[in-house]
Formats: structure tokens, C-alpha cells, sequence
């Protein structure tokens, strides 16, 4: 595929139509005089407003299929500050799960407004947010790391990367695939509160201290408050993958393709009602009720209700998974490593580990070592 060099876009304007970008903040200091008017200034109320309207809207449907007609509403400067405005707010609520799935919301809607932009602003959002994409005759291409890290998290099939064209190091896809992977790329750097000092922490915690009550109420249950839901079940036994993608959900992080099946799987054969399964996926960032239920009830309806199989121990590992060996997101989430239960070479599959934790399964009993050949007819082993 030719390489061509990206032709120039004007920061400004870029920033104005994709104010996630990394430096866009800078145009805070043109468009108002501090943070702090920002805040208070009554000028701003339709700024203010309009973005509390956003992230309601996200909090309702994080899928961006609803525009916000209050943001729509605004020109370009103002719609610019309700922006940071509402990332500002959502770094200053208590918890980062209502900004993940602002994020998740802000990300969906780009493929909007990147739809009629020429490709070389479709390229230029692609560098600023760190990522190289180049097109030629119609097609888009990117480095492999690139899709790497932009393709694990996208949960569609068709993205995995066994079903890519690569070459030379190089992935090539669609623009229509290429702008999706962007989308992954302004969910991550979106993610992520902006720095807040105290003072102005403070400042926002005094002023939207109803509407940050608002939204912390709004926001779905994290999975791992919802134990209740789970009956008798004892989740502090379940495996370290297990509850470390219980903890991706509570901490209102996107969890793979491969990770919510895993979860729904295995809560579904050691005995979680149907709702309380739904319940472990309410932290989602893109959390969707019905659709939920409709995925779920298809995993568990399986055979007359005994459901898929969860995948084993070696399937798991396959998908990034398994937090045996050290990730620090599995110290977190199983409060040590290594786990020893996880270090047998027996252990095949996590229904194992949750039978042996809840006393319900036996480890195998040890296999004795076979003598030497020359030893077992009674002889001694040959020595070097």
C-alpha cells in the first residue's frame, strides 16, 4: 500500500468538531477567561446544562444512538466547552463508571461525524490520538500493533485479527472498520479523568452537588454490589479470572466478547439466577437491559436450560484471561498471587476450582513416579 503523508488540517477546527483529542484542551484559555467562570460564570448556564444533558443521555443509552438536542443546539465554540465542561464534571463525581460510559457514549458517536470527512482528516484524528492509519484507493491500513491495540476490545467477530489482511506488518481494512477502530482508540483516551486540583474539585462538588447525586444514582449497580443477586453462591471462591471479570465490570471497564460469555457461563452452571446474572453486567460501560437478557438467556437456554459449556482453563488463557501468572489486575482483584489451587497442572477448568473451594470436588490423588525400567524387572538403572 502507498504511503503518503497526511495532508495538513487546522488544529482548531479539528479540535472543534473532535474535542477529544489530546491538546484540545488548550482552547479552554480562548473560549472562556478560567475553569473557574467556567463553573460559576452564568454566561455559561446553556454550556452547563447542555452538558449535564450529554452525559444523562449516555447514562440512559451509552450505544450514542439518541442525539443530545441540547448539545446540538450550541454552535461550535460553545458545544467545545460543554464538552470539557461535562469531562471535567465526570473526573470530579466519586466514581469512573459514569465516565467510562461517557466515553463509550462519545466514542459511538464519531462514526457520525467522521462519516463525510475526507480521509486526511480521517487520518490526522488517527495521529493525534497516537495511531497511524493511511489510505490508498478506498482502504485504510494501520500497524499491526496498532490493531492489536486498538481490536482486542471490540467484541464483534469479524474484527478478530485471523480475519485481516496483513502484510509487511501492516493490517488493512475498510474505512468503515478503520473509523471503528477509532472509536476504540477516543473510548480509551476518554476513559481516563483529567487532572482536577482540589480547588476545583471543590468547586464543582459545591456547585452540581445534586446532579453528581443524580448521576451516582442513575448509574447501574457495579456487579460485584450485587451479590445478593446470587444467591447462596460464594463469589470470594471463585477463580481469580472469574472475579477479576467481575471487578472489569465494577470498575466500570469494557470486558471482551470472550470474557462476558466466560462469566455468564460459569454463573449460569454453578447455580446464579437469570437476573442475577444480568446484575453482574449492570458496571458495563455499554450496558444495555434488554439486550443483556436477550444475550444472556441465549447462553443459558442452551439444552433445555443447562446452558453452554464454560470454556476451560486453556481456553481462557488462549483469550488473555487467566490471572495466574502474576497481572496486577489479578493481585487486585484476587488479593495475592499466585493463586496455588491455579499452579496445579491438574487443574484443567474453573468449575474445578469453585468445586474444590466450595469442598464439593477432590484434588487428584497423587500419581506415584514409576521406577526406572531396569528397576522395576528388579535390576538397577543404568548409570552415565
Amino acid at each position: 500500500m502507498a504511503v503518503r503523508r497526511t495532508a495538513p488540517v487546522d488544529d482548531r477546527e479539528l479540535f472543534a468538531q473532535f474535542p477529544f483529542l489530546p491538546g484540545a484542551a488548550r482552547l479552554l484559555d480562548e473560549l472562556a477567561p478560567s475553569v473557574g467562570a467556567l463553573i460559576r460564570d452564568p454566561t455559561y448556564d446553556g454550556v452547563r446544562t447542555a452538558a449535564r444533558g450529554s452525559i444523562r443521555s449516555a447514562l440512559d443509552d451509552p450505544t450514542g444512538r439518541v442525539d443530545d438536542a441540547g448539545i446540538a443546539a450550541l454552535d461550535g465554540d460553545a458545544r467545545f466547552l460543554a464538552f470539557q465542561y461535562a469531562r471535567l464534571l465526570l473526573s470530579a463525581a466519586p466514581s469512573r463508571a459514569p465516565l467510562r460510559r461517557w466515553a463509550v457514549a462519545q466514542a459511538k458517536s464519531l462514526d457520525r461525524r467522521l462519516g463525510k470527512q475526507p480521509e486526511g482528516v480521517v487520518e490526522a484524528v488517527a495521529e493525534r490520538l497516537g495511531h497511524r492509519i493511511e489510505f490508498s484507493e478506498g482502504d485504510a491500513s494501520l500497524d499491526l500493533t496498532d490493531y492489536l491495540r486498538l481490536g482486542t476490545a471490540i467484541r464483534e467477530a469479524e474484527f478478530r485479527l485471523v480475519r485481516q489482511a496483513v502484510a509487511g506488518g501492516r493490517v488493512t481494512v475498510t474505512r468503515d472498520r478503520a473509523v471503528r477502530l477509532l472509536e476504540e482508540g477516543v473510548r480509551l483516551a476518554l476513559s481516563d479523568p483529567v487532572p482536577v486540583t482540589p480547588a476545583v474539585r471543590g468547586a464543582l462538588e459545591a456547585s452540581e452537588r445534586e446532579f453528581l447525586a443524580e448521576i451516582a444514582e442513575r448509574m447501574p449497580t457495579p456487579a460485584t454490589s450485587s451479590t445478593a443477586t446470587l444467591g447462596p453462591l460464594r463469589p470470594e471462591l471463585f477463580p481469580p479470572c472469574i472475579r477479576g471479570m467481575r471487578r472489569t465490570l465494577q470498575d466500570g471497564e469494557n470486558l471482551s466478547h470472550a470474557g462476558r460469555f466466560a462469566l455468564a457461563a460459569f454463573l449460569h452452571r454453578v447455580g446464579a439466577s437469570f437476573d442475577g446474572i444480568v446484575d453482574s453486567y449492570r458496571g458495563a460501560p455499554d450496558f444495555d437491559e434488554s439486550i443483556t437478557r436477550y444475550q444472556v438467556e441465549h447462553i443459558t437456554r442452551k439444552e433445555e436450560g443447562r446452558g453452554y459449556e464454560p470454556p476451560d482453563c486453556a481456553t481462557i488463557r488462549t483469550h488473555g484471561l487467566c490471572l495466574r501468572d502474576g497481572d496486577p489486575k489479578a493481585r487486585e482483584a484476587a488479593g495475592k498471587l499466585p493463586d496455588p489451587l491455579c499452579q496445579e497442572p491438574w487443574l484443567k477448568h474453573p468449575m474445578q476450582y469453585y468445586r474444590i473451594r466450595t469442598g464439593g470436588g477432590r484434588p487428584p490423588a497423587p500419581t506415584a513416579t514409576p521406577p526406572p525400567a531396569a528397576e522395576a524387572r528388579g535390576g538397577r538403572a543404568p548409570r552415565g
